[in-house]
Order: C-alpha cells, then structure tokens, then sequence
C-alpha cells in the first residue's frame, strides 16, 4: 500500500514539468504571434514590430515564469497545511480517519476481513495513512520544495523559446509580408510540434492534441491581426 502512494509521488513531477512546457510553449507561441500579426495589420513599420516583439517577449516570459513560482509555492504551502492538519486528525479522532480509510479500500474492491485487515496494517505506517489520506481522500499530490522553481526555470525557458520562433523571420532580414507568412507556418508548425509532443506522453491521439493545439494557436494569431486590422483604419 505504502509503495503505491510513494509511486504516485514520485511520478508526480514528471507530468507537472510537461505541463509546465506546455504552458511556457504554446504561451509564447500563440502571443508573440498575435502581437507580430496585429502589428503588421495595422501597418507598422519594421522597427515597431521587432521592437513590440521584443518588448512582449521579455514582460512575457518574466511575468509566466513568476505566475508559475508563485502559483507551485501556493500548492506547496496548501499541501503543507493540509498534512498537518491530517496528522492532527489522525491524533484526536483516529476512529474517524479509519472509517475514510475503509471507504477508500471499498472502493478499491476489498470487502468484509480484507477491509479490517488492510486498516490495522496501514495503521500501523503512519506515514502510509497519512499518504492515503492525503492523496486519495483530499487528492493532493506531493509539492516538493524545489518544484516551484523547477516549474518557474521551465515556465521561464519554454515561453523565451516559444516566444522566438515566430520573432526569428522578422529578425533575419526578411520583407515584411515574407517574414509575416514564414512566421505564420513556422509557428503552425511548432504548435503542432507541441501537441504531437504531449499526446506522445499522455493517451490522446496525436492528430487531436496536435489540431487541437493549431486551431487555438492560430485562432488567437487571427484575432491579433484583425485587431491590428481595425486599429489600422481607425
């Protein structure tokens, strides 16, 4: 019992990071792409829209990473508060933790001895209670100290990177619509990078995690150039 908690932690960061890099990536992509496209419609110069890119890139990227330190330290101290306050349960009302211990082992399929037995053993390991409880009764998944900055440098990293492969056409010395139609399949492409990426580790067929991704990707591009578009008229 206590191996299959300790499992589920341990694999918990895994799927946190890729999400993270999601995140940053499809961040990054879809604003810089939104921001170039908007700036192109309403007619800037060349000067403008690499300035704006730029400009975007670094508030960007700062902010995501920021959002995501103080967002993993929020969950940390969350679950932090909640193991003390099992601990504390475990203490003063056992009889009513094992009652929740029973309800999750019914779930699980154990029935009549099996459920009584399985409770004075994990009763036993205080530190397996406490990690069932803490898992499958308030499904909390283990934040360790380092996560929030591993979830901020991946954050950080994904979104600079993200944020680069639109900019990169209009910072090679491209013309103006060249640069706008490289960055425009560069970026489909890199979104649909992403997705294919992510149904690699997850259950999701690659072409809809892949079209998924493209269709909002380009979505939010389209709607920056038909800002840009109105802000150019008016």
């Amino acid at each position: 019992m206590a191996s299959k908690i300790g499992l589920g932690q341990e694999a918990h960061p895994r799927p946190t990071l890729l999400s993270d890099f999601i995140l940053g990536s499809q961040d990054g992509l879809v604003n810089v792409l939104g921001i170039l496209l908007g700036l192109v419609a309403a007619g800037s110069s060349m000067r403008i829209i690499e300035v704006g890119a730029l400009a975007a890139l670094a508030a960007e990227s700062i902010s995501m990473g920021a959002v995501a330190y103080t967002s993993t330290l929020s969950r940390r101290k969350l679950y932090l508060s909640e193991i003390e306050r099992e601990r504390r349960e475990m203490r003063e009302t056992p009889e009513l933790e094992r009652d929740e211990v029973r309800v999750i082992l019914r779930k699980w399929g154990y029935e009549g001895d099996e459920v009584e037995e399985m409770v004075r053993r994990i009763e036993a390991k205080p530190r397996a209670w406490l990690d069932i409880m803490m898992a499958f009764e308030l499904n909390l998944a283990e934040v360790t100290p380092q996560q929030p900055r591993d979830s901020a440098l991946v954050v950080l990293g994904a979104t600079v990177a993200g944020s680069l492969v639109p900019l990169l056409p209009f910072l090679v010395g491209l013309s103006r619509v060249t640069a706008t139609l490289v960055s425009v399949m560069v970026t489909g492409a890199m979104l649909l990078g992403v997705g294919i990426y992510e149904a690699r580790t997850t259950t999701s067929a690659w072409w809809v995690s892949g079209g998924r991704m493209l269709l909002i990707g380009l979505g939010a591009g389209f709607a920056g150039f038909l800002v840009g578009k109105v802000v150019g008229v008016f």
